[in-house]
């Protein structure tokens, strides 16, 4: 919620007015994304030239693609004559669920000694969930000098990676000295920005999202930053105790990192509140009450309302139930990407459910988490627990999360 894909799109609107004559690569995982994004740039671009954007020289590509759907990925293997690997046939490069994608990109880089350039930016979003392998083909194929931006959430990862050092990602060249060094001098424009303010969730909201992705008040934590002063970095401060590792600590966020509009709007227990219900049907009779009434007394239109179901391999056959009670009641609804394009996540008069990967990036006023134990504990919990803290960050007002048991 710090408007990293705003300001993406705002950065290649600008460039793009300076420098009609570049060539400029926007890329994401998640592809209802590049609706969004065109958008965005469409927008921003009539702010600065009064026209629409050539986009002849902007290419909005999903990171992967497919014969269906240019991709950054597959035009790279198309433009070097090199195997293409659809994620049916990656599967055959790895053991490892998830690394499908991973496992192409160092293909595919294995595979091509020389590399043929062919744009002057690379805006990159969503860029924890890439590996090196990915970043480094994007670079590879920069014109010199290597315009790359990449932004980036380690809580939304939900896979097992971690954004490395740019001098790791990128590598060194033949002396040994890195090709990417990212320095914030005095005064010079910032190469590496952390976004510290939070304009999405209310205070309460991501606090209580934090609070969940580390795992704060389990005997043992799940996960944390690795050095204690990123609390201060993404908006907050001390109250009470020490930010040092070993030591108590009392954190909050003020005003200036999270604006209190929805605070002094709502109480805490409007603006998040939790759910236990003891089997299946309870949870499914309580959210199916609630949208009904969130459209006819809380005077929400269904497109303000997402539904995120925690499990992605079980969301398809789970939100059937819910679908179906809603449509007796003469409430629209789809399942973004199923009942969908793959490159829709809202339609106008339907209430979106979906997946955890499909809600990255987006966000609604009305956010219901089902089935919420399943980021309880287990097998994977830190990937668990950051798909708690995405779905429950989807929200620009209110959160209902639910769980069975």
């Amino acid at each position: 919620g710090s408007g990293k894909t705003i300001i993406l799109a705002l950065k290649v609107a600008y460039l793009h007015a300076k420098n009609p004559e570049w060539k400029i690569a926007v890329t994401f995982n998640t592809r209802s994304l590049k609706e969004q994004f065109q958008q965005l740039i469409r927008t921003f671009t009539y702010e600065h030239i009064n026209e629409e954007p050539n986009w002849e020289n902007i290419d909005i590509y999903h990171a992967w693609g497919s014969s269906a759907i240019e991709g950054i990925y597959y035009n790279f293997c198309k433009d070097h004559q090199i195997e293409y690997f659809d994620f049916s046939s990656a599967k055959r490069l790895t053991n490892e669920y998830g690394q499908e994608f991973d496992a192409a990109c160092e293909h595919v880089l294995s595979m091509c000694t020389t590399v043929t350039s062919k744009y002057d930016l690379i805006v990159i979003d969503e860029a924890q969930d890439f590996s090196s392998a990915f970043l480094k083909i994007c670079y590879s194929l920069l014109n010199a000098p290597k315009r790359l931006i990449y932004a980036y959430d380690e809580l939304q990862s939900l896979n097992k990676k971690s954004m490395d050092t740019p001098e790791n990602i990128f590598g060194v060249d033949e002396k040994g000295v890195p090709l990417v060094v990212l320095k914030n001098e005095l005064g010079q424009p910032k190469q590496d920005i952390v976004l510290n303010t939070c304009y999405r969730n209310s205070k309460q909201t991501l606090t209580t999202a934090h609070a969940l992705g580390f795992g704060i008040y389990r005997d043992q934590m799940v996960q944390m930053f690795a050095q204690s002063s990123l609390w201060n970095d993404i908006g907050y401060r001390v109250i009470n105790g020490s930010l040092s590792f070993g030591n108590t600590v009392t954190l909050t966020r003020d005003n200036d990192t999270s604006p209190d509009f929805l605070s002094n709007h709502s109480d805490l227990d409007d603006l998040i509140s939790f759910k236990v219900f003891e089997d299946e049907l309870s949870q499914i009779e309580y959210v199916v009450n609630e949208i009904k009434k969130n459209i006819e007394e809380d005077e929400l239109r269904p497109d303000d309302i997402i539904v995120v179901h925690t499990n992605p391999l079980a969301t398809k056959g789970a939100v059937g139930a819910y679908r179906s009670k809603l449509y007796d009641l003469g409430i629209n609804s789809n399942l973004a990407g199923v009942s969908t394009s793959a490159d829709v996540f809202f339609t106008d008069d339907a209430v979106t459910f979906t997946g955890i990967f499909r809600a990255k990036g987006n966000e609604a006023a009305m956010v219901y988490v089902i089935n919420s134990e399943y980021c309880y504990d287990g097998f994977e919990l830190a990937k668990k627990r950051n798909i708690l803290f995405t779905a429950i960050t989807r929200s620009k007002a209110w959160v209902r999360v639910c769980g069975v048991g």
